[in-house]
């Protein structure tokens, strides 16, 4: 679904910038067959506009996977990286250039790279999850998110917690990417400002309702139902719009 968005982004981004290095940033990564996906599609964009403007020169790729240090990056680069390096010897042309990809571990609510350092920015269905479980959430009761019984203030909780968070990531990112950079980002979402509408928690009612037959049957795997929280937010369109102001600096 990003595909024409990396692929618009890119080619705008390279035009205007023709860089000897291109430098990328895959936020919250994960590790498993789809992780290097964004950035084999940058390194195929170029490639094809390399050809299309008759640009000879070599274009080297630095590349940074990003996820939580407890992600699996031994298989990424032990299993997955090889693949993407095999894929791509046999796709571009002789002379095209190397791709050089590093692990950057911590947390995306935060500095993670050097100030200007990244032409391109992506993260997909990442930025949902919030930086710790909203406070105040203990008066949720029976629920592991926000639910049609939840109570104003927990929903209030969630939402604040995202703003705080999504406007932190802004703020880093725009300390990092290079003026006339460019970001991709996709999360999951709701079009309703209902916050316990079905699109954004009828799954998360039905998985509480599971736990407390659980518990009700002494096969709980959780010490009280009524202390798990979700550290997640599916924030509605007006959210992300209040952001608006928070952009990339030159």
């Amino acid at each position: 679904m990003s595909k024409p968005m990396i692929e618009e982004a890119i080619t705008e981004l390279y035009k205007n910038m023709v860089p000897k290095t291109l430098c990328i940033a895959d936020l919250g990564c994960s590790a498993g067959p789809n992780t290097l996906f964004a950035a084999s599609e940058v390194v195929r964009t170029v490639s094809k506009l390399c050809q299309k403007l008759e640009h000879q020169a070599a274009l080297d790729f630095q590349i940074y996977l990003n996820d939580l240090p407890g992600n699996d990056f031994n298989s990424l680069f032990r299993v997955f990286l090889s693949r993407f390096q095999s894929e791509l010897r046999q796709e571009m042309r002789p002379g095209f250039g190397q791709c050089f990809v590093y692990g950057a571990p911590g947390t995306f609510y935060g500095r993670l790279f050097a100030a200007k350092s990244l032409h391109f920015v992506h993260s997909s269905s990442s930025l949902m999850w919030l930086s710790e479980v909203p406070g105040g959430v203990e008066m949720n009761k029976d629920n592991i998110y926000m639910a049609s019984t939840s109570p104003r203030s927990v929903i209030d909780a969630y939402y604040e917690q995202f703003q705080t968070d999504f406007s932190t990531f802004l703020r880093c990112r725009a300390e990092e990417v290079v003026g006339g950079g460019r970001m991709v980002l996709s999360m999951f979402g709701r079009i309703s400002e209902e916050a316990s509408s079905v699109e954004g928690s009828y799954a998360w009612e039905l998985l509480a309702m599971a736990i407390k037959e659980m518990v009700s049957q002494s096969c709980t795997i959780l010490s009280s139902k009524d202390t798990v929280c979700k550290n997640k937010a599916m924030p509605p369109s007006q959210a992300l719009a209040t952001n608006d102001a928070i952009g990339m600096t030159n």
